[in-house]
């Protein structure tokens, strides 16, 4: 089998050759490129020590990403290529790093130590293809099999768990048996790993497009990671809106929104304040009150120890506290207030928010959802073409108008400047300097009694 390399990658793999070494390019591009995919990640592995490669690449940019343990990265033509030393790995103590690494010469053996068959993959133009896991039969299967026994792989690299749950979501593949089983007798090894990691891969995880069925087989997994999220499971939503418990309908809402990590995030965690806020009333119906309310705050302490960065926080947050908004019920003027505090396009997101949501309800009012979020959709982008008004700051005087105009500066400056953006926002008042100065000094005259 022939694995079509770049001339880069394939320039890497003759000088090394040519110095005696042997050299396969490994892993998740021989994965790809047996997908038909684009590979965009390309890892040489060779017998040559790192000193070696660097040597040899003496003619090249040679980067020692991480000499000591085995890898430099050489450019060749603008292109990135990760070159390490086949190694042998041993006694992972924290279940994610190896306390030893010793390099050696066979391919097999660095193969060995690799998580998944899909990606214990090796290819030279010279050798041909290494694959002794049977990694391409498992992907023209579609499945995700550890390498060797699951249990030892875990172990030694808890964050595998993760990972075989994100290339099962992104690729479509199911989990094979004994891994999928492993998984579930190992998941609580994840409190070894670092939020930092965790998060990276919950955010590829969730923008698969098999995420709901992983969300769905693998809930306990999630709800180790996030238990906040476990009261969601078997909450009933007795309400002619809804057709599935809270945690059905947050993974139905996670697969409805785009793949988008901040987006997938919102609707994961959109109504994880719902089972502590439902009340029944006397039909049987329940009620989920201020639950947006309490999401958030479940939603603030998660992120936070999840370590993401705080404007990712902050547009996860800014979409859950809002997600209720009725789109053809409120003012042109609430759409610019939401505007001015949220950001326009994270008001637009909102209605990406709003439609996932729906269709994750009740069908039978998607229909006239879909509507109300046209409908929205309009008065925004009206107000995007017109340029509105949203601040001061877009206001057409300055508080050196109003002073020119004998308003002095003060706190009864702000207010007045406060009250002219009110009025402009609510379209009663024409964002014109002439127009702005006379209703200014009307307003100045009026509250000073004049």
């Amino acid at each position: 089998m022939v694995i079509k390399t770049p001339p880069q990658v394939n320039t890497v793999i003759e000088i090394l050759n040519a110095n005696g070494k042997s050299a396969y390019v490994v892993g998740g591009a021989c994965r790809d490129i047996l997908m038909d995919k684009t590979a965009h990640d390309w890892d040489v592995t060779t017998s040559a020590l790192p000193e070696e490669t660097a040597a040899f690449f003496s003619d090249y940019k040679v980067i020692e990403t991480g000499i000591k343990h085995g890898t430099v990265t050489v450019i060749v033509d603008s292109v990135s290529v990760e070159v390490t030393t086949y190694r042998i790995e041993s006694g992972y103590s924290d279940n994610r790093h190896p306390d030893s690494v010793a390099f050696t010469d066979r391919i097999e053996d660095d193969l060995a130590r690799r998580d998944f068959t899909v990606n214990a993959i090796a290819y030279s133009p010279v050798h041909g293809t290494v694959d002794p896991y049977g990694g391409i039969g498992d992907i023209k299967k579609e499945i995700i099999r550890c390498v060797g026994d699951p249990d030892t792989r875990f172990g030694e690299d808890a964050l595998r768990i993760l990972r075989a749950l994100r290339f099962s979501s992104v690729l479509g593949f199911e989990i094979e048996e004994e891994t999928k089983e492993s998984i579930k007798r190992n998941y609580r090894l994840l409190s070894n790993i670092s939020a930092e990691r965790i998060f990276a891969e919950m955010c590829k995880m969730l923008c698969g497009k098999d995420v709901k069925r992983i969300l769905t087989e693998f809930s306990e997994v999630i709800f180790f990671i996030m238990p906040e999220l476990e009261p969601m499971k078997n909450c009933l939503q007795n309400h002619e809106r809804h057709i599935y418990d809270v945690w059905g309908h947050t993974v139905a809402a996670v697969d409805a929104v785009r793949p988008e990590a901040h987006l997938r995030f919102a609707m994961l965690l959109h109504d994880s304040g719902k089972p502590h806020v439902r009340t029944t009333d006397e039909n049987g119906t329940d009620h989920f009150y201020q639950h947006a309310k309490k999401s958030l705050k479940i939603a603030e302490d998660i992120l936070l120890r999840m370590k993401c960065s705080n404007r990712f926080r902050k547009t996860v947050c800014d979409l859950i506290a809002h997600h209720d908004f009725l789109p053809d019920k409120i003012s042109r003027k609430t759409y610019k207030k939401y505007m001015a505090a949220l950001g326009t396009e994270t008001v637009r997101e909102l209605f990406y928010v709003r439609e996932a949501d729906v269709r994750a309800q009740n069908p039978v009012f998607l229909e006239n959802e879909l509507k109300a979020n046209e409908i929205g959709l309009n008065v925004l982008s009206e107000i995007e073409n017109k340029k509105a008004c949203l601040s001061i700051s877009d206001l057409q005087i300055s508080g050196k108008d109003l002073s020119e105009a004998g308003i002095p500066a003060s706190p009864e400056m702000g207010k007045i400047l406060g009250m002219l953006l009110d009025e402009v926002m609510d379209e009663k008042l024409d964002n014109e300097k002439n127009a702005l100065l006379e209703r200014a000094t009307e307003l100045y005259k009026t509250r000073n009694g004049n």
